[in-house]
């Protein structure tokens, strides 16, 4: 057993479409603005696990949401070879880099608002 898809709780779908492909580097998977569908995977695995960016404002997942975030708690992790060199291009696109959770001692200095309500941590990966 694998993991195909995981949901992240979005605002409006169709603006995290387009951060999360245009800004954030995600390969569009499907995409159907009318039905608020939005499916995005990485480019370096795209057989691998896909996030679904679902609607969640009106449903209990807006409350988890906000709850994540009041918490301070990310949503999701990525992996990245080098995650200073990341956060330095998130930085350029105009992404929110949270330094008021830099904890190294916990490894909490790389995390990012996504621009859809949610913190994502970055990981850097092993070679």
């Amino acid at each position: 057993m694998r993991i195909s898809l995981v949901s992240i709780p979005v605002q409006d779908p169709v603006k995290a479409h387009e951060i999360y492909t245009s800004i954030l580097g995600f390969k569009s998977v499907e995409f159907n603005p009318d039905a608020q569908l939005a499916v995005v995977v990485s480019p370096e695995e795209p057989n691998g696990t896909a996030l679904l960016l679902e609607p969640c404002r009106g449903t209990f997942a807006e409350q988890y949401q906000k709850s994540a975030m009041d918490a301070k708690l990310p949503v999701i992790v990525f992996g990245v070879t080098d995650v200073a060199k990341e956060l330095n291009r998130l930085k350029e696109a105009g992404v929110i880099v949270r330094p008021d959770l830099d904890n190294p001692e916990w490894g909490l200095e790389n995390m990012f608002e996504d621009g859809c309500g949610n913190l994502i941590m970055l990981q850097e990966l092993l070679a």
